[in-house]
């Protein structure tokens, strides 16, 4: 298919386009036994089940659109490019933690892969209050994996800064993330949307000087800080769950940036998943449990991914920084940890900066979550948005104060009970 013109994937022509790819048919068998499904429902790309007689496969196909918006906003072909090489260092940075990869074309924009037999999407298994274990220490390592890994501290210059190079071609999905996550929710833009009876707190926050300077110190932070290769798009819609078994999906807006951005976006998801819970689960004993796991499953997360990192700077700190001949070479294994410690500190303040800032855009901005969209009652869900409102906005202005997970589960918690309406 390479020589072929793109042209988009219909649920008709899937057989006749990737039958002949041996990748493919030794997943899915012949083609003439294949039933294809359209099931895509994210913002940007075709995705496929293809049912053969040896199993079954995922075919994505990105669109030369936004698919949210549709053909008025293009959208370049090589955000598939990117996401392919992405999931490849993810499968290796963090081995079964993404789905396997079993062929990509370039030129048809389409990645095929391991169907996730199954799994849910994270996201609304959360809102139908449904529990996963270890699924906190599987995103902690995931991260913290793929992180340190992907930077610095783990890559020689020559690896290094080929990678940060390639990845730097993803200029329009980066360009997404700067306007729709720091720039847009925090004045009157064009695609932005709310529920209107959020009008007065929106107009607080964006007549929120310090808000808006410290948004933008964020953003500065995610265009400047190649710190880390970023899934650049992990919430809880990019994971994907069943019973005990996690897998992360669609690292197509993978670019270098910030470690905080990644753990950030994820805290983010679940705190506004517990706030969103009175619009899902009716039973107040119920509700007030599930809460308590929704927010253990995100401490989790925190203190798995320090962990972890600490576990990869003491046995795989090998790259450019804070090379061990400064250190534990010369007899001086306190300076590590003090650096180690100085790193972990300053990861954890961009992250509760960029998780304030993922719930104001999901909130205010073009692409929102089901959990508050799916709230009927409309004044039920702008109590629970204004709490989420009210929580970013202390998470960005105090993210140099708040000191850990405790503090930031005890004071979503205490916005929960109050109404800001």
């Amino acid at each position: 298919m390479d020589s072929i013109p793109y042209k988009a994937l219909t649920p008709e022509t899937v057989a006749t386009r990737l039958g002949d790819i041996a990748a493919v048919r030794a997943h899915a068998g012949p083609p003439e036994s294949w039933k294809v499904v359209e099931v895509g429902d994210g913002n940007l790309n075709l995705v496929f089940i293809v049912t053969g007689a040896q199993g079954q496969v995922i075919v994505k196909q990105a669109l030369p659109y936004v698919r949210l918006v549709g053909e008025s906003w293009p959208l370049p072909l090589n955000r598939s490019f990117f996401e392919y090489h992405a999931l490849i260092r993810q499968a290796a940075r963090a081995p079964g933690s993404v789905p396997e990869v079993y062929h990509h074309d370039e030129a048809q924009a389409l990645v095929v892969m391991e169907f996730l037999a199954d799994h849910v999407i994270l996201r609304q298994s959360l809102m139908a209050g449904t529990r996963h274990p270890g699924l906190g220490a599987f995103l902690g390592r995931f991260c913290a994996q793929t992180l340190f890994r992907g930077s610095d501290l783990g890559m020689d210059t020559a690896e290094r800064k080929r990678d940060l190079a390639l990845f730097a071609g993803n200029i329009e999905l980066c360009d997404i993330t700067e306007n729709l996550v720091f720039t847009d929710p925090y004045f009157a833009a064009e695609m932005n949307r709310h529920t209107p009876a959020l009008d007065p707190v929106v107009a607080s926050l964006r007549a929120d000087r310090d808000l808006k300077v410290a948004a933008q110190h964020l953003k500065a932070a995610f265009a400047n800080n190649a710190e880390a290769l970023l899934h650049g798009d992990l919430h809880t819609g990019s994971v994907m769950v069943s019973g005990d078994r996690a897998r992360v999906i669609d690292p197509e807006f993978a670019t270098y940036g910030p470690m905080g951005f990644d753990v950030g976006m994820l805290i983010a998801n679940f705190l506004m998943a517990a706030l969103a819970l009175p619009g899902h689960l009716d039973d107040r004993a119920e509700r007030d449990s599930y809460r308590d796991w929704v927010l253990q499953t995100a401490t989790e997360m925190w203190e798995h991914f320090s962990a972890e990192f600490t576990r990869l700077w003491r046995t795989e700190r090998r790259g450019i920084l804070y090379a061990a001949s400064l250190f534990e070479d010369q007899g001086d294994g306190l300076g590590a940890e003090q650096a180690r410690l100085d790193r972990l500190a300053a990861i954890w303040r961009d992250a509760l900066g960029f998780c304030g800032v993922e719930m104001h855009r999901r909130i205010l901005g073009l692409a929102h979550i089901a959990e508050y969209d799916q709230i009927e009652d409309e004044a039920l869900r702008a109590t629970c948005e204004a709490r989420g409102l009210v929580r970013g906005r202390a998470l960005v202005i105090g993210r140099g104060s708040i000191r850990d997970m405790a503090e930031v589960t005890e004071l979503a918690r205490h916005i929960m009970e109050r109404d800001y309406l």
